[in-house]
């Protein structure tokens, strides 16, 4: 014969049990969060060094538009002030608010310009000549 368990005692064992186990399953193990991590690391291993040369890169681009920006200024300003190619325009001829370019860029990688005459390429002190 059976023996007879009353329904508040079996509601109240189902509901301890169900709260037992929410409160196990509720956490991440430390194996699963040290997946999540390696994860996003080989991640960030992945991505870091494509950030770096996609920023030199862009960097380089930059630069090169600059001075390609400063050889037609410097063509137009010899034009304009009937100048010869072997004569070297100032940052004063160039920059300034009434001038070809309002202010003077600087290179993004962190170089400086010089304009040198207006047959020569300009130069920049670490990434050389726009061609």
């Amino acid at each position: 014969m059976t023996k007879h368990v009353p329904a508040t005692r079996t509601k109240r064992k189902a509901t301890v049990d169900m709260q037992r186990k929410a409160s196990v399953r509720g956490a991440f193990t430390l194996v699963e969060i040290m997946i999540v991590v390696a994860i996003i690391g080989l991640l960030a291993a992945v991505a870091i060094p494509n950030v770096v040369s996609q920023r030199k890169k862009a960097q380089l681009q930059a630069c090169k538009l600059n001075m390609k920006t400063f050889k037609m200024v410097k063509g137009q300003w010899a034009l304009e002030q009937k100048k010869s190619d072997t004569d070297v325009p100032t940052d004063a001829d160039i920059f300034g608010l009434d001038k070809y370019i309002e202010k003077k860029p600087d290179c993004p990688a962190g170089g400086t310009y010089t304009l040198g005459a207006v047959a020569e390429q300009p130069n920049c002190s670490i990434h050389g000549t726009a061609e």
